[in-house]
């Protein structure tokens, strides 16, 4: 049994299953902490919710890119990931915090694009600061 886990086609498929499902959960996640509904506004056409919901899902996807580069198992891989999620989550509630003018949410629901710009560089730039970090 050891040989199978041991393939390296094996391990991509397992890294990649993983990733995957660990990206609907934490998309879901984010889903509740937003005042709006990330899908139904990307099937109305808001490109500001798409914008940082792409930053949310690129930076997902960077965070456990440094992980599986820089971690032996399929254990450690999920539990740095996870980690990695909630930095990246607090860095959402810290960008919301430092906006004391307006609020981030509103904004992403109206469609202002300029906000959700800032949100998706944040979160895709916040993903590598915390991928470094990672690895």
């Amino acid at each position: 049994m050891d040989q199978f886990w041991e393939n390296e086609y094996i391990q991509i498929a397992a890294y990649y299953s993983v990733v995957i499902l660990c990206m609907i959960v934490f998309l879901a996640i984010f889903e509740m902490v937003t005042k709006y509904k990330n899908w139904d506004e990307i099937k109305k056409g808001n490109l500001a919710v798409a914008m940082a919901t792409g930053g949310k899902i690129f930076g997902v996807a960077n965070i456990f890119r440094h992980t599986i580069e820089d971690h032996g198992s399929l254990l450690s891989m999920i539990g740095w990931g996870i980690y990695g999620f909630v930095l990246l989550l607090a860095g959402y509630f810290i960008f919301e915090f430092l906006t004391p003018k307006f609020k981030i949410d509103e904004e992403i629901q109206n469609d202002n694009r300029a906000v959700g710009l800032i949100s998706m560089i944040i979160s895709i730039g916040l993903s590598y600061v915390i991928g470094a970090g990672i690895s």
